[in-house]
């Protein structure tokens, strides 16, 4: 009988000593800043950014990279960098750690390809939940990815955004450089693309590519967008005086060149990607194993630098008149 008592009180001791651990672990691993490339950084702001980085690097091996490599590490703050000055005169930016699918993910079978993105993608949903549990507090929050972070953005808006605890709080979705279907639209209704410059709680997308362009990796057949230089949905275009200025950013986000009146655009009427007029295409070739000469993928954002950022600035100023009018 003692003995049996002993192991019971064993037993207990344990599973005392399992729930405090219980307690004190931190639910998520975005409890610790070291898995953010960015937390809170900006202060002063009148919104959020969530920002979810591209696809960094294109010689890792398998088919999920490994958050925790410092190489990894080192080229997704980087490419971050490239995207942040788009944000920050109006953002606190947020952009966390994940297990990104590698680019070869991308050439195979899309239902093969299924369970890295979903693997790459619990990784976003979990860092999304615990900034709006920790640190949203109703604050307006940008949405934004571009490339694989873009496909994140759009798969959190397709799986979260239903529920008005978000949706209201969403200033827009700058989901660009990745498609964005009718059929996407008609089995999420609750996706809401942009129709003008400052509407809010919508989506903004589009992805750049020569005239003489008819396909690609990221846009195979159809996409829905808007033109990042008149605002326009329809197939008017637009001529390089409005675009504003391009910048070729480096990986510190410095910005090593920049060229106002850059290129025009315009809405493809068939593909719905951007048009870009002005430029020569081998001038501006991006990765010649994944994009023909003439598909600017890499470029989405720095072609349309300044009209970007003064976009965002300028839809975080409406949402916040539009919230102070209620």
């Amino acid at each position: 009988m003692r003995r049996i008592t002993a192991s019971i009180l064993c037993v207990f001791c344990l599973c005392m000593i399992c729930s405090s651990c219980a307690v004190t672990q931190p639910a998520s691993k975005y409890a610790y800043e070291e898995n953010w490339a960015y937390y809170g950084i900006g202060e002063d702001k009148n919104a959020d950014v969530f920002l979810i980085s591209p696809t960094c690097t294109f010689d890792a091996e398998g088919y999920n990279m490994d958050m925790n490599d410092e190489t990894i590490r080192e080229r997704t703050v980087g490419s971050l960098n490239m995207e942040r000055g788009i944000y920050e005169e109006s953002c606190r930016l947020f952009a966390p750690f994940y297990s990104q699918a590698t680019i070869e993910t991308y050439t195979m079978d899309e239902a093969q390809a299924e369970k890295y993105f979903e693997i790459a993608y619990a990784d976003v949903e979990e860092a999304f939940l615990y900034y709006m549990e920790n640190e949203n507090d109703g604050r307006p929050l940008v949405l934004a990815g571009f490339s694989q972070g873009a496909q994140m953005a759009l798969m959190l808006m397709e799986r979260l955004y239903d529920n008005a605890e978000y949706a209201d709080n969403l200033v827009a979705a700058y989901i660009i450089g990745w498609r964005i279907t009718e059929d996407d639209l008609r089995e999420y209704p609750h996706l809401v693309m942009a129709q003008e410059e400052t509407d809010t709680g919508v989506i903004i997308s589009f992805n750049s590519e020569a005239e003489d362009v008819n396909t690609s990796l990221i846009v195979p057949d159809k996409t829905v967008g808007i033109n990042p230089l008149n605002w326009m949905t329809d197939s008017t275009p637009a001529d390089e005086s409005l675009n504003l200025g391009a910048c070729f950013t480096g990986y510190d986000g410095t910005i090593i060149k920049e060229e106002n009146a850059f290129c025009g655009a315009y809405l493809d009427d068939e593909r719905g990607t951007l048009k870009v007029t002005g430029i020569i295409a081998e001038e501006y070739s991006t990765i010649p194993e994944y994009f023909a000469d003439g598909v600017y993928h890499i470029y989405d954002y720095q072609f349309f630098y300044r009209n970007l950022q003064q976009n965002v600035n300028k839809r975080v100023e409406t949402f916040l008149s539009e919230r102070n009018a209620q």
